[in-house]
């Protein structure tokens, strides 16, 4: 019985570490990739001005560090608590990935900017989810 108690536990803990680990890299990578989204729409002209003010580029990626590390908190929560947690996992990141559009299209900015806004978004969500997906159990 210790054996089997022991073997369960290092498993989950395997399992939350990589899914950690592989939860800070999707990270890593998606705010690289927003951040070079917002500089190569800001170098074809697209302004990256919300009501007046600049979004810096660091700023792309910085909010999607600290978003996408609360994604991966979700995760590690629904890995312990839910029935079917990667299911539950795209669900729910899917439903917060549309809602966080929403604060785009609403925003004082240039239509252009609004999609540039949007997409950074998507590619984040595109990174991050399956990844961190492919980490909890089906």
């Amino acid at each position: 019985m210790t054996t089997t108690a022991n073997a369960t536990r290092a498993t989950t803990t395997s399992t939350i570490g990589a899914l950690i680990g592989t939860g800070f890299l999707a990270t890593v990578a998606a705010s690289a990739a927003t951040m070079a989204v917002a500089a190569a729409g800001h170098a074809a002209g697209i302004s990256l001005d919300m009501a007046g003010a600049p979004i810096p580029v660091t700023g792309f990626g910085v909010l999607t560090a600290a978003f996408s590390l609360i994604g991966v908190v979700i995760a590690g929560l629904l890995s312990r608590f839910a029935r079917r947690p990667r299911r539950t996992f795209v669900r729910t990141t899917v439903v917060l990935t549309v809602l966080s559009l929403v604060p785009d299209v609403i925003a004082d900015a240039g239509v252009a900017t609004k999609a540039l806004l949007m997409l950074t978004h998507l590619v984040a969500a595109v990174i991050v989810i399956p990844a961190v997906a492919r980490r909890l159990a089906a």
